[in-house]
């Protein structure tokens, strides 16, 4: 094994699949639910944005639906 490698000539290549891990977004929150998954993450030592991204994949990959009932106006 030599003691020094010389690196400089190399040329770098972007992982092919880095894209395809995540998706940048930009998305609105209330305060209170950013506040309430920071505090989460207090607790858990992980990342707020990565608790809202297991969140959100849990009702994905369960079928989760919203189902909300808005009230009449008389």
């Amino acid at each position: 094994m030599r003691d020094h490698y010389d690196f400089s000539k190399m040329k770098g290549r972007k992982n092919p699949y880095a894209k395809l891990l995540r998706q940048p977004v930009t998305i609105r929150l209330d305060r209170d639910t950013v506040g309430y998954f920071k505090s989460m993450a207090v607790k858990t030592g992980l990342p707020y944005q990565q608790l809202i991204n297991l969140y959100l994949r849990d009702c994905a990959v369960n079928d989760r639906e919203l189902h909300m009932e808005w009230g009449s106006s008389n």
